[in-house]
């Protein structure tokens, strides 16, 4: 995985979005990671619930639980 500071990403992202690889970048904030990017069609998100028994997505509404937004 290609590895940018932040700087670098900043003066270039147009150019950066446009050649984004299939394994993605690393974007680090002084030496630290702060994002990863990844093309839409790299196939990382058929991953999420693919999990056996683990349920990924509906709503706050569809738990059963009562929810208070102010409490």
């Amino acid at each position: 995985m290609r590895t940018i500071t932040a700087t670098e990403f900043k003066a270039k992202c147009l150019e950066i979005l446009d050649h984004v690889p299939q394994e993605g970048i690393k974007v680090t904030k002084r030496g630290k990671p702060v994002a990863r990017i990844y093309p839409e069609n790299n196939g990382i998100m058929d991953l999420c619930g693919s999990a056996p028994g683990i349920y990924v997505g509906g709503d706050i509404l569809s738990t059963g639980e009562k929810w208070d937004a102010e409490s």
